[in-house]
């Protein structure tokens, strides 16, 4: 992406009125990645402005049906199309990666088949590549962005996660990783409402892949059609936190597309090859930074946000922390999430920590603080009214003792 069309970008992310989806997906699959980033903020972004560009998530362009079978016929496993009875022409879901035909196996088993957009790869390392040029002469003339916004820890983290995407064997093993840790777990923290869709990894490759068809609703629809219970919600954070609080290991793009709930009312991951392992001094402080927002113990919860820092502190500076943590939270117990978006909130946590106690968060701590953002923008939409951290409180407790967090081990 060059500059200009950088600029250009951001005019149509900011500005009040809608965003022209198909002027970003034309830049490439960068601006649809940024544009997918920027609908989780809602601190900056209106709530109408996050959900439009929040489309991106399913409602990506199509590939045409003929270069879908040319791409099928020069890119899939040799005698690939001999084990279908039949492929859908028309797509079941497009997403900036790729897209999604629902097909049958000669065996009998409804599956679907995923193609990567084969113009993708090639343009997507180039823009990063750009972007990162400019990036860091633009830092050098704004040095407190790299600690507070962090822009290249941003772009470092897309450009991860989506070249995993663009090899689409990841997204087996990523399946494969979750789910190993959730059958190491069963007996101390048992998920019997997660499962991963069956693959067909011998009619998959770098280009295609071949997965079971899930009969279900995936999130997105659930907010759309208004079915999205809070208890629903509530199992979603027990799985999808243990993985991000317990385990450090946890699906990195989780947005509400990329889970399905299936007929059995089963919790389905997919899209799984961007999978974020996040070291323990991160997922552990921010841990208990939100045990103790949710016991109410407002500086034990700023303290333990410091220890994911990398820099050492200035003890001299933490009283204006303290002091700038105590306005930021004043209130924050008695204030539902659409009233005060916990993205919000966190963005402004940040800051004060770097800018106030000379805290330095590392590119580690990104991809975990994001999923947390994708948890508070489905909660923000579905049910702005509740109480979002009293409501993760009894669930900390149960990550606590069911996964050994704080020293203690399941028994």
């Amino acid at each position: 992406m060059r500059l200009l069309t950088f600029l250009r970008f951001m005019r149509q992310i900011l500005r009040k009125k809608p965003a022209d989806l198909d002027w970003i997906q034309r830049q490439g699959l960068l601006a649809v990645k940024l544009a997918q980033i920027f609908a989780l903020r809602s601190d900056i972004l209106s709530v109408e402005k996050c959900r439009q560009l929040q489309s991106l998530y399913q409602h990506a362009a199509t590939i045409p049906s003929e270069d879908v079978f040319a791409n099928l016929k020069t890119r899939a496993p040799e005698g690939f199309m001999d084990s279908f009875d039949s492929i859908n022409h028309e797509a079941l879901a497009a997403a900036s990666v790729g897209q999604v035909h629902r097909g049958r196996l000669k065996t009998g088993e409804e599956v679907v088949v995923k193609i990567i957009k084969s113009q993708n790869e090639k343009q997507f390392r180039r823009d990063v590549q750009r972007m990162r040029r400019w990036l860091r002469i633009f830092l050098i003339f704004s040095p407190k962005l790299r600690r507070v916004g962090n822009p290249m820890a941003l772009l470092n983290h897309v450009a991860d996660y989506t070249t995993r995407e663009l090899d689409l064997r990841n997204e087996i093993k990523g399946a494969k990783e979750l789910q190993d840790i959730q059958e190491r777990l069963k007996d101390d923290f048992p998920m019997p409402l997660l499962r991963f869709p069956v693959y067909y990894s011998h009619l998959s490759n770098e280009h295609v892949l071949v997965s079971e068809f899930i009969e279900g609703k995936s999130l997105e629809e659930g907010i759309e059609d208004a079915s999205l219970t809070w208890h629903t919600l509530l199992n979603l954070f027990r799985i999808h936190g243990a993985f991000l609080f317990g385990i450090g290991t946890f699906h990195g793009d989780l947005h509400p597309g990329n889970c399905i709930i299936d007929t059995d009312g089963k919790f389905v991951f997919i899209d799984n090859g961007a999978i974020c392992h996040a070291p323990p001094h991160v997922n552990g402080a921010l841990f208990h930074f939100f045990e103790q927002l949710s016991n109410r113990q407002f500086s034990e919860a700023y303290d333990a946000l410091l220890t994911m820092s990398d820099a050492q502190l200035d003890e001299r500076r933490l009283a204006k922390y303290y002091t700038k943590m105590d306005e930021i939270y004043s209130g924050f117990e008695t204030k539902p999430v659409g009233e005060q978006s916990l993205t919000r909130v966190m963005m402004l946590t940040v800051r004060a920590a770097v800018e106030k106690a000379g805290a330095d968060f590392g590119e580690e701590a990104f991809p975990i603080i994001r999923a947390l953002m994708y948890l508070d923008g489905l909660v923000i939409r579905s049910h702005p009214d509740v109480m979002l951290i009293e409501s993760m409180g009894p669930y900390l407790k149960e990550f606590r003792t069911g996964l050994g967090i704080g020293g203690e081990t399941p028994t």
